[in-house]
């Protein structure tokens, strides 16, 4: 009798939880049917003014197809910079940005940051767990539960409900969307200076520890894989600024040896940006960013041999230099956290420094777009079958 009322029990769950999951258009019970993702519709127009101008800038700025990180962020903190603005606190920010830069093995961004972490005051030993890869279990639940967001994103690509429900809890809605904003941000900028191997200036620390040796092609003055540039007038709502960047040194130095999506669309044909686009996608494990943006690729001419290399990791093998060179380059910046020396040479002579800066740009918008995808659950349209 008792096992009886058991299973009988465990049948009642099931079926209930399989009428939500119909009732709910077949998606799961904490995805709305009208976003097709874990936070409600909010159009544009809605939104308050300075959410909706960073909308429209980031959607006019975009490669391949449209985006859903930006009406996303609709939801976020109507403020010009999450780091140092956010409702969440300056420490939480940082964790957020430091379980990032653990997650990718980028030094240059968690040596860095661990410095701000320590004036904002967050604690060294949370600092810590997140650089040893330790349980979090000794942690109060803020910090633990971004920590566990950030691993699991970076990890899984996805985020379990379980974890996404507690971070809710914890968090709140808006400060959720601020702190995977935050990652997603910073998953962009760790592929900035992971294809360009930022490394740190003489006379300051490295403090991550790394799986890896950095390769050494490096410039002495610039510290990258590019030539210094003069100095010119730090902008003081880019990620990083100038208290805390060694001068002529990261991202933001990276990017100004590029010309932009304009100047990359008049210098390489669409197909090429769309593989850039896909293959990123693939490393991240992106459903959604993968379909939509595979099926613009067919009509941009990439060749079906070539998506089915990227789809299916096989080998570059016959393909063009062109082709093979873009996809190593891309397969060891998201599987490996770091581009061989080699492969940098070879992408580099097949691009141009300029086009290469601006083919990562368009990497790292579709690495941080498969954070907020990730971290919300976005599904497919409906009737789009995945591909």
């Amino acid at each position: 009798m008792k096992r009886f009322i058991i299973l009988a029990a465990s049948a009642i769950t099931v079926f209930a939880a399989s009428r939500a999951f119909a009732q709910n258009n077949g998606l799961p019970s904490d995805v709305s049917p009208d976003s097709r993702n874990r936070l409600p519709l909010l159009k544009p127009e809605n939104a308050p003014e300075r959410a909706r101008l960073t909308y429209d800038r980031a959607m006019a700025n975009f490669a391949g197809a449209q985006p859903k990180g930006p009406s996303m962020r609709l939801h976020a903190s109507p403020v010009t910079n999450l780091q140092m603005q956010s409702p969440v606190g300056l420490g939480l920010a940082q964790v957020a940005i430091l379980i990032t830069g653990r997650e990718h093995d980028q030094p240059y961004e968690w040596s860095l940051h661990e410095l701000q972490a320590l004036s904002v005051s967050l604690d060294p030993s949370v600092i810590d767990v997140i650089r040893r890869n330790q349980p979090t279990s000794k942690l109060g639940d803020k910090e633990a539960v971004i920590i566990q967001v950030g691993r699991e994103i970076f990890r899984t690509h996805k985020l379990g409900s379980d974890t996404y429900a507690r971070a809710l809890g914890i968090l709140g809605s808006t400060n959720l969307v601020d702190v995977v904003s935050l990652m997603a941000d910073y998953a962009g900028v760790c592929a900035t200076l992971t294809a360009f191997n930022q490394q740190m200036p003489p006379g300051f620390k490295q403090f991550l520890p790394l799986p890896f040796t950095p390769p050494d092609d490096i410039h002495p003055d610039s510290r990258n894989r590019l030539p210094l540039l003069p100095p010119v007038p730090y902008n003081p709502t880019v990620l990083y600024t100038r208290p805390m960047v060694p001068e002529g040194t990261g991202p933001v130095q990276i990017r100004r040896h590029g010309g932009g999506l304009k100047s990359l669309q008049a210098s390489v044909a669409r197909r090429d940006i769309d593989l850039a686009i896909l293959v990123t996608a693939r490393e991240h494990d992106s459903q959604y960013d993968w379909t939509m943006n595979e099926l613009e690729a067919g009509k941009d001419g990439l060749e079906p041999s070539v998506i089915d290399v990227v789809s299916r990791h096989k080998p570059t093998t016959g393909l063009t230099e062109k082709d093979a060179s873009l996809i190593e380059f891309a397969r060891e910046l998201f599987s490996k956290h770091v581009v061989a020396a080699t492969t940098y040479a070879r992408a580099v002579k097949v691009f141009g420094e300029r086009d290469l800066v601006d083919l990562v740009a368009v990497m790292g918008q579709h690495a941080s777009e498969a954070t907020m995808l990730a971290a919300f659950d976005q599904h497919l349209p409906v009737g789009q079958a995945p591909r």
